[in-house]
This record gives structure tokens, sequence and C-alpha cells, in this order.
């Protein structure tokens, strides 16, 4: 009943933006029909990643952003407007996202190279995950095995059974619950505020900390500071053992 150390890997141990939108392109392309790639859909795409919480959801806001919706709407109508414009298409997320993970692993198998150059890993990660004081897993809606080539390429050496993946078929909050049967103190970081706020609502015993410098917004990080529960983590701090944590 030691300590563990749980991290989402979007936007806490990797920055993959360039990689969400090349690979949400193509499957954009593929489901919707080829088209020019418009000026600066990419930092449009780029400015709203905080609203994605799994991969299906990637393509449909390219889709959303090309026919012309405003930005102020997809941040607060977010949900609704994502099913709504699959209905439309006449797609389920199961299978946008199937569509999604077969072209990323096509790509992963013909290019590798160019597919791992899309990725970075934030300053100081890879060495904190090095030497770290407790256990450490992560917990994150990307499949298992894209996480383990990009540790792989990073120099982490990470046993599967410490990657649960979308694979696992399980909510963050349910695997929490899980690893809170062998684990008497969970510290869990993650960068979107949703997340963190389902798991504090299970009241789950796990400290709960904001990355600040994942994909969230100014608003969202003002929300955790006023939230008890809820501790807003910049990487200085990261970088120290989570013992010292606030």
């Amino acid at each position: 009943m030691g300590g563990l150390l749980a991290l989402d890997f979007d936007g806490v141990i990797c920055d993959g933006l360039m990689e969400y939108f090349a690979t949400a392109w193509r499957t954009y392309q593929g489901v919707w029909g080829h088209r020019a790639l418009p000026p600066d859909l990419d930092q449009q795409f780029y400015r709203l990643r905080p609203v994605i919480e799994t991969g299906w959801e990637m393509p449909v806001l390219i889709h959303a952003l090309c026919l012309g919706m405003p930005e102020g709407q997809l941040f607060s109508q977010w949900r609704t407007v994502a099913q709504d414009l699959i209905t439309q298409q006449g797609i389920t997320a199961l299978e946008l996202g199937t569509i999604l993970d077969q072209l990323r692993d096509e790509w992963i198998t013909e290019d590798l190279a160019s597919w791992l150059a899309l990725h970075r890993f934030y300053p100081g990660v890879v060495a904190r995950l090095q030497q770290p004081e407790v256990a450490v897993v992560i917990i994150t809606t990307k499949e298992g095995r894209f996480v383990q080539a990009l540790l792989e390429q990073g120099g982490l050496d990470f046993d599967p059974a410490q990657i649960f993946g979308k694979e696992r078929k399980q909510s963050k909050p349910e695997i929490l619950r899980t690893l809170h049967q062998d684990y008497a103190q969970i510290w869990f970081v993650e960068d979107r505020l949703l997340t963190l706020q389902a798991v504090r609502d299970r009241t789950l015993p796990t400290k709960l900390y904001l990355a600040d410098w994942g994909y969230n917004t100014e608003l969202e990080r003002k929300t955790a500071q006023c939230d008890p529960r809820i501790h807003l983590l910049n990487l200085a701090t990261f970088g120290q053992s989570c013992t010292t944590w606030p």
C-alpha cells in the first residue's frame, strides 16, 4: 500500500499537437472528402485542442472549423456540436475512432520516423520519469500501443501493465478507483479540468493536479485555483518529488 503517481499522457508527458492535426486531417479527408488545406486551420485546431477528450473528436473539430463555426461556440457547446456533426454524417464515434486509429497505424508502419518526429516530450519530463520515487502509471484515452512507441522513442522503459490506454474501455475515475485497492496514496496529474472534476465528484481519495503546461485554457486554470481539491501544477514543481507537492 505505497504511493502511486498516475499521469495523463497527451498534454502532461508528451506534446503531440502537430501529429494530432496531421492524423485528424487525414481522417477528415477520408470521411468528409478531399479538399485543399485551409490557411491557418492548424492554428485554429491548436487553440481548440482543450475541448477534445478522445481521438474521434479531432477530425470532427476540423470539420466544424471547415464549416466556419465560431471558436466561441465550439468552446462553449462542443459536446453537442460534435455529436450533431457525426449524426449528420451518419457515422458513430466508435467508427470514426477506428478509422483514425487505422490511419495512424498505417502511418507508423510505413514511416515511423516521420510520425515520431511530430511529437516532443515536455522539458524535464523524461528525466523526471527515469528516476521516480514512487510507482508510476499512465492513464490515457490514447491507444496504449501508440503510447508505448513514443515512450520507447524517449528512452523510457514502461511495462505494458503500467499503461492504461483506450483499449481498457474504462473511464479514468474507474481506473483510479481500482488502483486505490493497491495504493494508499495516488497523485493524479491531468491537463483536462473536466476529468479532474469527474474524479473529484466520485469522492476518490486522490490528490488532483491540473498541469498548467498542457491543453487547457486560462479560465480552466483559474477555475482550478478556486477549487480546494484541485491544485495547479507547473513543470518546475512537477520535477520535484510528488511527496512534496501541495
